[in-house]
């Protein structure tokens, strides 16, 4: 994850946005509403794909007031740090990855909604998000930064869902890389 921050975003490494990468366990694994999702080329015994999801929601400021009510921590499940190298790009790895992280939030019973934020530099990023969520702030538009805010309209709470609705597609057999 970390060398995505330099060849991707062109940023390097800054520890008020990146601090995640140093301690995905302590991120993404110990807290039992967070989880981090990998996809493994197991010929070559490297890590391709990358999702992650926690309770927080978008923080004001650096984000505006609206965004951060709209999405509040504890009952807004963003994603983050959905990435796949590029060599293994439009082979369904992002939208399997993510439909994993849908399910986990169905699953906590505890989400309203999902929001994710996204860099439409890095290529195929916004259309990629454009095909499952729905845009709420373009900053492009309003502050002139690479950033654009998604909520994945597709998801729906596990106390939406009818009694025994819930589909887990990680218990599908998926291909192989």
């Amino acid at each position: 994850m970390l060398d995505t921050v330099y060849r991707d975003f062109g940023t390097g490494y800054v520890p008020r946005w990146h601090g995640d990468i140093i301690d995905l366990h302590g991120a993404y694994v110990a807290p039992e509403r967070h989880t981090l999702l990998v996809a493994v080329d197991a010929r070559h015994e490297e890590v391709v794909a990358t999702a992650a999801l926690d309770s927080r929601g978008p923080a004001h400021p650096p984000n505006p007031r609206r965004l951060a009510e709209r999405y509040p921590s504890g009952t807004t499940a963003q994603l983050r740090r959905v990435y796949v190298r590029p060599e293994h790009r439009r082979r369904g790895l992002a939208r399997r990855l993510v439909a994993g992280l849908l399910d986990f939030a169905a699953a906590d019973g505890g989400y309203r909604s999902v929001y994710l934020h996204t860099d439409p530099g890095v290529s195929g990023a916004e259309a990629f998000w454009r095909s499952l969520g729905e845009v709420v702030w373009d900053e492009r538009q309003e502050t002139g930064q690479r950033v654009v805010h998604f909520e994945i309209s597709s998801f729906q709470p596990a106390a939406d869902i009818p009694e025994g609705g819930i589909h887990d597609r990680r218990a599908e057999p998926q291909p192989s890389l």
